[in-house]
């Protein structure tokens, strides 16, 4: 029997590289103009310092998005994932506020430990762990006080800030927050199921099955009823490759991961063997509804 997604519940996004044909801010930003008019409901970019060698191109994500916010209306955009233990909350929070502000409300802000361990490494940071999840925790508890526009002071054991407001708040007050993950690993969903959504991804290249992600959501939502947030919107993400045009395997793994309990499905348009133009024509042709 064949598995169709539920279109009242399942959005489709896509999430772009931000390195070699996609290092540009404006052809990214006509590449989100195009899959907005296409019906996609969301345009992501990848936030990653460097490309392996031989080195590529590669640009800054926040100012992608910003060009991105500014040529569609309607799409939601976000970084997936901005390796949040490598940048300094203070910094994040006045790029996230103004930038939802621009899209008025329209960023996800999507976060993680970080991958791979060199891009912490080869700038003299640690890639180790249990810090960087330490530094994740705290940056995000000074991020949502910082957006609360109250007068914050906040001593952590990596993270600080002394008697200082923020203004203005983000569009809505604050930003949804969507923790990304390696499953099995039970860290992050812990973490995930404070906030308001996640991305659990596979440890090797193979790539999440659905039946993981099945016992992710289990998980997760063990962790939101014992966190008490168990009736917050929560969203569950979902990489599926449809290459050039989506089949009838692909459609029936999206009909069963909406049954498992995903709410965006996210295309990568960083596939090696595809062209950009192939990709290009790929974000054209819409979303598998």
């Amino acid at each position: 029997m064949t598995h169709k997604p539920s279109e009242s519940r399942v959005k489709f996004a896509l999430n772009a590289p931000i390195a070699t044909e996609f290092a540009d801010a404006a052809v990214l930003a006509e590449l989100a103009k195009d899959a907005e008019a296409a019906g996609w409901d969301g345009f992501f970019v990848m936030d990653h310092m460097v490309r392996r060698q031989p080195w590529k191109s590669m640009i800054d994500p926040w100012i992608a998005m910003t060009a991105i916010a500014v040529a569609t209306t309607d799409i939601i955009i976000g970084p997936m994932v901005t390796p949040l233990p490598r940048r300094r909350p203070s910094v994040i929070a006045r790029q996230t506020a103004t930038l939802d502000q621009l899209c008025k409300g329209r960023l996800r802000f999507g976060v993680g430990l970080g991958a791979p361990d060199d891009e912490f490494t080869r700038f003299g940071e640690s890639a180790d762990l249990k810090l960087r999840a330490s530094i994740l925790d705290e940056s995000l508890e000074l991020l949502e006080l910082l957006w609360s526009g109250e007068v914050v002071t906040y001593h952590g054991d990596h993270v600080h800030a002394d008697g200082v407001q923020f203004l203005p708040r983000p569009y809505n007050g604050q930003v949804p927050i969507w923790v990304a993950g390696r499953w099995p690993s039970k860290g992050p969903f812990r973490r995930a199921a404070r906030y308001d959504g996640t991305w659990p991804v596979a440890r090797d290249s193979a790539g999440l099955s659905v039946e993981d992600l099945a016992a992710c959501v289990t998980t997760t939502n063990e962790y939101r009823e014992r966190a008490g947030t168990q009736d917050r919107p929560f969203d569950v993400c979902y990489s599926i490759r449809t290459d050039e045009s989506p089949d009838a395997e692909s459609i029936d793994t999206i009909g069963r991961a909406a049954e498992a309990g995903m709410t965006w499905c996210i295309e990568p348009l960083d596939i090696a063997e595809l062209s950009f133009d192939q990709q290009r024509a790929r974000i054209v042709a819409g979303p598998p509804r």
